[in-house]
């Protein structure tokens, strides 16, 4: 099912790391606005010492830990958007509201369940990252949520295996990978593209790893033959 790299082949990759204290930012009560980090910093079960969330109940615990925004996303981003509007934001990290940000990670060849070593700690790719409409308000376009999601450019969370110091300097370095493995991108396909497809809905409830907030809605479209409305999550209106 997978197109990620074979899990003998060893992976690693050069990060930067962002944390962010709540406060108003582009007109709401918001961490979006993270700042970089250098110095050794512990990872906690909740995610990076003095890294706060405003909205606790769509953002943040330990399914959600971290963020992880691929770096190459913002030059398509930068590409779309420049266009449309006069003010031409520049699009860069952490401008999503990432944690981690690194090159040559995407959804295409991530994975469900991928463990990084990260410094002492260990880190696990729990799910792909639901956009959601403060991100149109952060970047005063329309419709950025709605792109991301159908584009499968959202990102993904981790969950945090085992606490410890992490740095900057501190390459992820992958160690585990599912078999079969399912890459984020395939999970947004089967999550977003085929909302009420059986066999789909049935694949995320029984593939290891993923947060359980994605089989139980998967769970709830079967018994109901319903899709939720996403418009409230992408928009912030029916």
């Amino acid at each position: 099912m997978s197109d990620c790299p074979s899990p003998l082949i060893p992976q690693q990759y050069a990060v930067e790391i962002y944390i962010g204290r709540i406060k108003q930012s582009f007109g709401f009560e918001t961490a979006i606005d993270k700042q970089p980090v250098s110095s050794c910093i512990y990872l906690s079960e909740h995610g990076l010492e003095g890294d706060e969330t405003a909205d606790k109940k769509y953002h943040g615990g330990l399914e959600r830990a971290l963020h992880q925004y691929p770096a190459e996303h913002y030059t398509f981003w930068q590409q779309v958007f420049s266009s449309r509007t006069n003010k031409q934001p520049l699009f860069s990290a952490p401008g999503m509201g990432e944690n981690i940000s690194a090159l040559g990670m995407t959804e295409e060849n991530v994975c469900i369940g991928d463990q990084y070593q990260w410094g002492e700690a260990i880190i696990e790719v729990s799910q792909p990252r639901l956009p959601c409409f403060n991100l149109n308000t952060r970047w005063d376009v329309a419709d950025i949520s709605v792109q991301m999601q159908a584009l499968s450019r959202c990102g993904w969370l981790y969950r945090v295996i085992k606490p410890g110091m992490v740095n900057q300097d501190d390459a992820l370095i992958r160690i585990k990978r599912l078999i079969p493995a399912t890459t984020v991108k395939q999970v947004c396909d089967l999550f977003f593209n085929k909302p009420s497809d059986k066999d789909s809905l049935n694949a995320l409830i029984e593939m290891p790893a993923l947060s359980p907030y994605w089989s139980e809605t998967a769970k709830t479209r079967l018994a109901t033959n319903t899709v939720e409305n996403w418009n409230f999550r992408l928009l912030d209106h029916a």
